[in-house]
């Protein structure tokens, strides 16, 4: 068995748009020591291979042997889905791809999916079969978080918030996937889980 390359470490960071600041925040470590690794003049510490498998997508299996399983069949999977959301009356269209929808009489733009941000940071917990998700985020009238959805390669489940309601949901755990959000201010914003 070998260890995970800093080649490796970084590819994989590139590949879920982070940072070395962000993976080293995620990591409670500074982004010179993500550096290090990246540049095969450190290793990360055992104690931490499970969090940087979880912030990479990948599992510690993966990382130790540096074989990465990758399902690049994205025709029959949930990989392609989009999301598209009506500025007037907030209605959600999910698609296998993408398309043209017209809602309210106005075509639908396709949602461009963003990294989450300090302003958006969520939080999941794993309870037993279950993943709790949950954001600090304002649910005002004006701005608010319109829903919430999970998605992995063969599954996909999106629970609808209103402002009156606090933005937190259980989803039953499916693998490997993205938790996606959308800000009706600020757009869609996703984490890798």
């Amino acid at each position: 068995m070998t260890y995970i390359t800093g080649e490796t470490i970084k590819k994989l960071r590139e590949k879920n748009k982070l940072t070395q600041k962000q993976l080293a925040e995620k990591l409670t470590v500074s982004d010179k020591t993500v550096s290090k690794w990246e540049t095969n003049r450190g290793l990360p510490d055992i104690s931490i291979l499970e969090d940087l498998a979880k912030a990479l997508s990948i599992s510690v299996s993966e990382l130790l042997n540096g074989d990465i399983a990758i399902n690049n069949n994205i025709c029959a999977n949930m990989k392609r889905s989009n999301f598209y959301v009506c500025p007037i009356c907030g209605n959600i269209i999910h698609a296998m791809g993408e398309g043209v929808y017209f809602c309210c009489g106005s075509r639908l733009p396709l949602l461009d999916e963003k990294l989450f941000d300090s302003e958006h940071k969520i939080m999941v917990d794993s309870i037993e079969d279950e993943l709790f998700v949950r954001l600090a985020h304002p649910m005002e009238k004006e701005h608010y978080i319109s829903f919430i959805a999970y998605v992995t390669d063969n599954y996909i489940q999106i629970e609808k918030i209103y402002p009156e309601q606090m933005p937190q949901f259980y989803f039953r755990k499916r693998g490997h996937g993205k938790i996606f959000i959308f800000c009706n201010q600020h757009k869609l914003f996703y984490k890798a889980i």
